[in-house]
């Protein structure tokens, strides 16, 4: 199976506490466990509902599958603007949790191939759609630090 995430997780190795955002508020942690909770609305471990109108979600879903990428400085409805409190004890552990959870998308998604995962913004996503979310989702992130290249 493809698993592009997993290599796109190779940029972390430029990613330490010292890298500063080259926009935004989050830290290095803050943005890794951003992503985490992420990745864990796809692989079936968490499910927070979907925050957008059922009729806004076609155009959501028009935009996620165009080539356009993820607007700077978004507020997320769910987070809003301060930051979460952080819950791994650094950076370093934060970012082994998320390739786990990585790993775990694709397991799941090997278990149930025709599944269909609600994203907060986009409504439900299949695998498809998924690896269209998080290919845009960690390109936008790590290029807020710099590290994707």
């Amino acid at each position: 199976m493809n698993r592009p995430l997993l290599r796109k997780l190779e940029y972390l190795n430029n990613l330490n506490k010292d890298t500063r955002q080259l926009w935004g508020k989050m830290s290095a942690q803050h943005m890794i466990e951003h992503l985490i909770l992420a990745v864990r609305t796809s692989n079936g471990k968490l499910n927070i509902g979907c925050f957008n109108p059922p009729e806004k979600i076609p155009t959501l879903k028009r935009f996620l599958m165009s080539g356009r990428p993820l607007p700077k400085e978004f507020i997320n409805p769910l987070i809003g603007e301060s930051l979460m409190p952080l819950e791994y004890e650094n950076l370093e552990e934060a970012k082994s949790v998320l390739v786990k959870e990585v790993e775990d998308y694709y397991k799941y998604f090997e278990e149930y191939p025709d599944a269909s995962l609600v994203n907060p913004t986009f409504g439900e996503l299949n695998k498809n759609e998924w690896d269209v979310f998080h290919e845009k989702h960690f390109t936008h992130h790590f290029g807020q630090f710099g590290i994707n290249q």
